[in-house]
């Protein structure tokens, strides 16, 4: 066979939930797809558990921790871990290798991708992302059409400069500056990057954007029609009257060129209360009235972007994103993850979650305040309206309120137009107070949750053998890694890399023209799946 043309059709593992496998993820099939709610795995010390998905679905392994890059270095050898150790302690001891947590995914279907090996065809559907812990930061391309020797490239440890990368969170594409743009929530570092997709071997082209987003915990990063960057930071506040403080913010980066993100004005938003005064943080409690208005059912409040930098201004020198938006009077928020923008509203519709406070004692669940009241102890899911992406002014409204059962929302994206996937990260704490692990949600933004009802469990994580060990570990002496497994990266996207396949264009078709739906199971052995249509069960209603 001539090597230059050499493709692998085989997967690098297969695991069913619930359903028989169908042969392909392109299997023809109504682009409305009906998902059954399925029981939440419950934790129990000790025991692993597998993945439940709704019988409508079935995953495969696209990679998993233990794939060897086929481009290591001295400290980084493995998809999911540092080469610094075993990736499961061995008898008698707590030590591990680092594990690096793969996070949020990006898919695209390109063409002329090179890797390490000249001679080898890697194919046209690639899967990327960073890693969010470990010892050092690195972003990874997943070549889906690719054998076990290919299938996973490191693209970058290093930016422009040589300087080591910062652990890396969030990530999108940009078809107007033809880049990827991965986040890191560490606030001493740059904020977010510039990764080309120019292979040539050894490495990517990557470039810092401190000197035009400054420093700032940023996660989740999107990019509206405008060209404008979205930017969602994850930073929990300081417990203060029993419950955690806001402290965190929703960011927007206006380029004074399409495509070139090097120069441009940062802002940050402001949401106002219902006599129009902006939502401060009390330094003595968040249990006020002004935040209690954010998450109660069917009010809506103004919203005001304020630019908190501009480059044409204040220069590229480094700066602090998050002393700036503070400093500029913008809202804080009870640690937003990820946002996306609705399919099929011209970009109008942005919707983000809220993580909250990941404890079933906190005095922000309205279940241990003595008014009953919901001050976000729980987190939720919520929609910021403008008349146009580039509008300065807007509403924010909450569309789900989180509660003990659904809470710790982390990555979103959506399913078709209408039904938005959100994942949780409730963590370990949370977990053993309610007695169940994480869950991920098919939540109907057109529905008034306000009745009460839940929404549809299309995930029950489970918890694999490296996570149930962890979880014991968690705590002890010295031991380096996290608990029980979460859930991240969830993504839907036919991977076009145009303009006109901006996620938030197109409502996507779930299985049809193109369309995957990928996510990652961090911790433990970091396994990233493919979701793929079953065929038993498929067409119940």
């Amino acid at each position: 066979m001539d090597t230059t043309r050499r493709r692998a059709v085989a997967v690098v593992g297969a695991v069913v939930v619930g359903a028989t496998l169908v042969a392909s993820t392109q299997a023809s099939a109504s682009s409305s797809l009906f998902l059954s709610d399925v029981a939440a795995n419950a934790k129990t010390p000790g025991f692993s558990a597998p993945d439940v998905l709704s019988p409508q679905l079935a995953e495969l392994v696209v990679a998993q921790g233990a794939n060897a890059l086929e481009n290591p270095t001295a400290a980084i050898g493995s998809y999911g871990y540092d080469a610094d150790g075993p990736f499961v302690a061995l008898p008698g001891g707590n030590v591990e290798a680092h594990k690096t947590e793969p996070d949020k995914n990006t898919y695209l279907v390109l063409h002329d991708q090179r890797g390490k090996d000249p001679a080898y065809d890697y194919g046209t559907h690639f899967l990327y992302q960073g890693h969010e812990t470990g010892t050092a930061g690195y972003v990874t391309r997943i070549n889906l059409d690719a054998d076990a020797a290919h299938r996973v490239t490191l693209l970058t440890s290093t930016d422009s400069t040589g300087a080591a990368l910062p652990t890396m969170d969030g990530s999108t594409y940009d078809p107007f500056s033809k880049s990827l743009i991965l986040t890191t929530e560490n606030r001493t570092k740059s904020g977010a990057y510039e990764v080309g997709l120019a292979f040539d071997g050894t490495t990517a082209p990557t470039h810092s954007l401190i000197g035009s987003l400054g420093r700032a915990a940023y996660e989740g990063v999107q990019v509206d029609s405008a060209g404008n960057l979205w930017l969602v930071e994850d930073v929990s506040g300081a417990t203060v009257a029993g419950a955690k403080q806001p402290n965190s913010y929703l960011y927007r980066f206006v380029p004074a060129k399409r495509g070139d993100l090097s120069a441009g004005k940062l802002q940050a938003l402001v949401v106002k209360d219902k006599d129009g005064h902006p939502i401060v943080v009390d330094p003595s409690t968040p249990l006020t009235d002004q935040i209690a208005q954010r998450y109660t059912y069917g009010t809506s409040l103004a919203t005001e972007w304020v630019t908190i930098h501009d480059t044409a201004v204040d220069g590229t020198s480094a700066f602090d994103a998050f002393s700036a938006a503070a400093g500029k009077g913008a809202t804080a928020l009870k640690r937003p993850e990820n946002g996306v923008f609705q399919p099929g509203t011209r970009f109008h519709d942005f919707y983000f979650t809220e993580t909250g406070d990941t404890s079933a004692t906190s005095t922000a669940d309205p279940e241990n305040n003595p008014g009953h009241v919901n001050y976000g102890g729980y987190g939720g899911v919520f929609k910021l309206s403008q008349p146009r992406p580039s509008s300065n002014t807007g509403i924010v409204s909450l569309v789900y309120a989180g509660d003990k059962a659904h809470t710790g929302f982390d990555n979103i994206a959506f399913l078709d137009g209408s039904r938005a996937l959100v994942v949780e990260d409730a963590g370990d704490t949370l977990h053993t107070q309610r007695g169940a692990l994480d869950s991920g949600y098919a939540v109907d933004v057109t529905h008034d949750w306000s009745d009460g009802s839940a929404p549809t469990r299309f995930l029950a994580e489970g918890r694999d053998a490296s996570a149930t060990l962890d979880s014991a570990f968690l705590g002890s002496t010295s031991f380096v890694n996290e608990g029980d497994n979460e859930i991240t990266g969830i993504h839907v996207s036919d991977g076009d890399p145009s303009v006109d396949g901006l996620l938030g264009r197109r409502v996507p078709k779930p299985f049809h023209d193109g369309t995957r739906i990928f996510w990652t199971q961090q911790h433990g052995d970091n396994v990233t799946y493919e979701i793929v249509r079953a065929l038993r069960g498929a067409d119940e209603s």
